[in-house]
């Protein structure tokens, strides 16, 4: 590989925030970096000509149709000659600290595939906002890392990148972590402010992933039901359990930090009573 780090950016209309995303990657000693622009089929005029700005500067643009966030990264990905990835939405920025010792640590520990940080909110809200270490469990009941995550490629690689098949945008960096941690690979959290991340009222977040979040969480459910499978009839619950006991002990996190979900889950069939 030609770099040691490589940095995807997807774009689609944030023109108005891209260079200041470019702006925050710092110098790095200890390898070479390379930055790629995936252009998502943007329509906004802005936005177009800052690309072809940036392209006459010599930044590596990767211009497709509007093809959604998951397929995007993967593209920027397959054109990456990093070792380790970094994925930074366009309107997001980092901290020289994150970018810094985040490397060192992966390079420092052949066992750690990803390292994940804190972020400092700023836009519509300000503050750091610290996330927890990881737990697999509590990884299951909810997403508490950003796509913002340094990781090695060749973990990408393992389990096929972003899941594009999913029915909606939204929680494709959930679903990755799931399946990397489901398939053996080790999280460190980063416990110190990392990036910024810009919040909106007009976020993805809030305008996709909100009213499908339940039918995203129900196709996670299902592509890992090795894992999660709520729907295991009775006479079979036992002979799940012993194959695979995350799923007992996420229905005792539910029961236990959770009861209202977990008698919610219950009456609804989702999960069956322990």
């Amino acid at each position: 590989m030609d770099n040691l780090v490589s940095i995807i950016i997807p774009c689609y209309n944030h023109g108005a925030f891209l260079r200041e995303a470019l702006a925050s990657i710092p110098k790095f000693s200890m390898g070479g970096v390379e930055v790629i622009i995936v252009n998502d089929g943007s329509t906004d005029s802005h936005t177009k000509q800052v690309l072809l700005e940036l392209e006459r500067e010599g930044y590596k643009v990767h211009h497709q149709e509007n093809q959604g966030l998951g397929k995007t990264r993967n593209n920027g990905i397959k054109l990456a000659s990093g070792k380790y990835i970094l994925p930074l939405d366009a309107d997001n920025k980092l901290t020289p600290a994150y970018f810094e010792k985040g490397i060192e640590l992966l390079e420092s520990n052949s066992q750690i595939s990803v390292v994940y940080g804190d972020p400092i909110l700023f836009g519509d809200q300000e503050g750091l906002a610290p996330v927890r270490d990881f737990n697999l469990q509590q990884l299951i009941t909810g997403n508490y890392i950003d796509a913002c995550a340094i990781y090695r490629k060749s973990a990408w690689e393992m389990v096929g990148g972003y899941d594009e098949n999913m029915p909606f945008m939204g929680v494709e960096d959930w679903e990755f972590w799931l399946n990397l941690s489901f398939n053996g690979h080790k999280f460190l959290h980063l416990a110190e402010p990392s990036f910024y991340y810009r919040v909106a009222n007009q976020s993805m977040i809030k305008k996709d992933t909100g009213p499908n979040f339940n039918e995203l969480r129900f196709y996670i459910e299902k592509k890992h039901s090795y894992y999660l499978d709520f729907d295991a009839p009775a006479d079979a619950l036992s002979l799940k359990f012993k194959a695979n006991p995350i799923v007992l002990l996420y229905k005792l996190i539910l029961r236990t930090y959770f009861p209202a979900k977990y008698q919610a889950l219950v009456q609804q069939r989702k999960i069956k009573r322990i």
